[in-house]
């Protein structure tokens, strides 16, 4: 009996030891199967950690950047968005045209509007960039400057953001294209299809944009206006051989406004003359179906008078007693 105690004594005191020891091992098991899964998460899906290196890395440029670009001093790291405003007086409008063609062929430039009046030329002129100077320079000695005006937009930060988020964005598609060929199942494929198609979109939009902007950075814009020379002698107002021309001109104005009030009178009038004297004839004339209607009326008006005196003449020739 004793044994027995001592056996039942001890396995009471080791159920403890037992149970913890369960709960340790059944820890280290979830543990490692937990590890398991991450390992397993990591090698299959691995576009997580990499979308947001890819993130990190373009938030990163960006950053870098901005700290570093406005402290270089250094022009080729700049971004200038250059416009010029030009009006130049030239002798001949017509010589000074061919001579800001053969310019824009010099310089690699080209007219993206252009507009010719009687005595005056305008021009929205594209130069490159590095041309700017000299074709500016060489326009504004075709003449005497009338008006020059100048701006640099400094668009740096801009430019390289949309650089840098265009760099994110293309590494990012390329990290879910690789990951499309590790997907299991098709809720999978259709989740990163979607996310591709997402990013080409903004792909464009960006690139789009950044194209824009380093169009405008590349080729100046310059708006040229060349004007003729001034007449020697003021407007003195019409002379005698015009104020008699415009005398002339408003009596024949006169005289073809009258024609088209004939020409309405014979059109319209003479129709309408007819049309009331057929009604006139017909009601009044000779059929004259208005008479006749009221001759019937006062003939049945005056039967019906003689019927009435009729019925009455008894009556008064035999009075009651």
């Amino acid at each position: 009996m004793k044994s027995r105690m001592n056996i039942y004594g001890l396995g009471l005191l080791l159920l403890p030891a037992i149970f913890f020891a369960g709960c340790v091992a059944g820890g280290a098991a979830g543990g490692a199967a937990k590890d398991s899964a991450v390992v397993f998460r990591s090698q299959n899906y691995g576009a997580a950690a990499s979308m947001v290196q890819a993130e990190e890395a373009g938030g990163q440029y960006r950053r870098d950047t901005e700290q570093d670009l406005p402290g270089t001093g250094a022009e080729v790291l700049r971004k200038l968005i250059k416009r010029a405003n030009l009006s130049v007086r030239v002798d001949d409008p017509a010589a000074a045209e061919v001579s800001v063609q053969a310019l824009m062929v010099r310089y690699g430039a080209y007219a993206a509007s252009t507009e010719i009046d009687e005595n005056s030329r305008s021009y929205q002129i594209r130069v490159p960039a590095a041309a700017y100077d000299g074709f500016l320079a060489a326009l504004g000695g075709m003449g005497r400057t009338l008006r020059r005006s100048e701006s640099a937009e400094d668009v740096s930060l801009r430019y390289y953001d949309l650089e840098g988020r265009l760099a994110a964005k293309k590494e990012l598609l390329k990290t879910f294209q690789s990951y499309l060929g590790k997907a299991k199942d098709i809720e999978e494929i259709l989740s990163v299809e979607t996310r591709i198609m997402e990013l080409q979109d903004e792909i464009d939009g960006t690139g789009k944009e950044l194209r824009h902007l380093a169009n405008l950075v590349d080729y100046a814009t310059i708006e040229l206006n060349l004007y003729g020379p001034v007449a020697a002698a003021p407007y003195g107002g019409p002379t005698l051989g015009e104020r008699i021309a415009e005398l002339l001109g408003g009596f024949g104005d006169f005289v073809s406004t009258v024609l088209v009030v004939l020409t309405g009178i014979v059109i319209y009038g003479i129709p309408v003359i007819l049309l009331l004297s057929l009604l006139f004839w017909l009601l009044f004339g000779r059929i004259g179906l208005v008479k006749k209607l009221w001759r019937l009326a006062a003939g049945k008006g005056g039967a019906g008078k003689q019927a009435a005196g009729a019925r009455a003449e008894p009556e008064t020739e035999n009075p009651r007693p």
